[in-house]
């Protein structure tokens, strides 16, 4: 098999690609081997939608999950395993991508607990077991990127431990979590912990951005209708562009010279929901190097198709992305309150997500005891 004409040449700009779901059905039917091997699928990102979605669709876990509860294992604990089995699996099917990449990719992404979100102590203590319980160096451990996960994003790095820092939605916040990547290998070098061995991607959401806008540019109206379909790109542009800054810094440089790795922006959320917008706009628009795009599988195969890899950003495009959302608050949009509403949605639907997969095993288990 060979790798895809344009997704190869978007791993060559600098994007690694890695794809946003994850089941046991991939993991059996060999169809995630089959998309590293065509797609340049470098690595996979989780989340509590994803496993929700994975384990009440499937019968594959039934076996597991009646085996768990004869061990008198309650719900929690045989979700944990069941997710973590899963990511374990694939992380081992990454090994070669872990290693070509010296630790930049073959990556798979596992969350902490989203009822967790707004506490600081349990963030870090799930993520120092999770990072356990898996098992393998190549597991990323993703923390929302909360007021209340910004100390944890900061504790797990100096603990060693490899983060993906989810649900940022602002530059501003975006920002902090970069401060706080950099604290905690601050840290680590304190603590005598090995740099090169610690890894991180800052997760900033595109799609949800547009959506949100869009719906207050179209109460506006008027001019402020051709605004539409901007602010998710250009948000994530200027972000780009404070990362050249942080990482560019005299801050960043003493610590590259003890050997640590830069955090990577990724762009996540990258599935277009509206129909009038191109199906890999959130892909052609944010060729950076070096950056993540994860994709739905849906927009993964739009891009095979006909993506269109654009010149990377740069300085002069953050610049230029900033007058646009300047204009879109010009035009009367609050972007404080999107980005602070976005986030609030963001921790709420990995709740409830959570809460029907809790649904779903326990009747699962309670149907296997019965």
């Amino acid at each position: 098999m060979t790798q895809n004409t344009r997704t190869q040449a978007l791993s060559d700009a600098g994007v690694s690609i890695w794809l946003d779901d994850l089941s046991r059905k991939r993991l059996l039917t060999g169809n995630l081997a089959d998309l590293i091997a065509t797609r340049n699928i470098v690595g996979v990102t989780t989340n509590p939608s994803i496993f929700q979605a994975a384990i009440s669709g499937s019968d594959e876990y039934d076996a597991d999950i009646a085996r768990l509860a004869g061990e008198g294992k309650d719900v929690d604990q045989v979700i944990e395993v069941l997710t973590t089995d899963d990511v374990r699996n694939a992380a081992d099917l990454f090994a070669d991508a872990y290693a070509a990449s010296k630790g930049f990719d073959g990556r798979v992404s596992i969350e902490v607990d989203p009822r967790l979100a707004h506490e600081t102590e349990k963030t870090i203590a799930q993520a120092e077991h999770l990072f356990e319980v898996v098992g393998r160096e190549n597991v990323m451990i993703k923390i929302p990127a909360t007021k209340a996960g910004l100390p944890a994003i900061t504790a797990a790095t100096a603990a060693g431990i490899s983060v993906n820092v989810t649900l940022i939605f602002s530059v501003e916040r975006y920002e902090g979590v970069m401060d706080a990547y950099l604290t905690g290998l601050e840290q680590a070098a304190k603590n005598g912990v090995d740099l090169s061995t610690i890894h991180s991607v800052a997760s900033f959401f595109v799609s949800r951005v547009d959506t949100e806008i869009d719906k207050r540019l179209e109460e506006i109206g008027g001019e402020a209708l051709a605004l539409r379909g901007t602010a998710g790109v250009a948000n994530a542009q200027a972000a780009f562009g404070k990362y050249l800054e942080a990482f560019s810094s005299d801050r960043w440089n003493a610590l590259a010279a003890k050997g640590a790795n830069v955090q990577r922006p990724l762009w996540a959320s990258t599935g277009v929901k509206n129909p009038e917008y191109s199906d890999t706009l959130y892909v052609d628009q944010l060729v950076a190097d070096p950056s993540v795009n994860t994709m739905p599988e849906k927009t993964l195969e739009a891009v095979a198709e006909h993506g269109e890899i654009t010149e990377s950003l740069n300085a002069e495009t953050a610049v230029s992305a900033a007058a646009t959302l300047e204009r879109v608050a010009e035009a009367g949009v609050d972007l404080a309150d999107v980005f602070a509403l976005l986030e609030k949605e963001g921790v709420e639907k990995f709740e409830q997500a959570w809460a029907e997969l809790l649904e779903t095993v326990s009747a699962s288990v309670e149907a296997s005891r019965a």
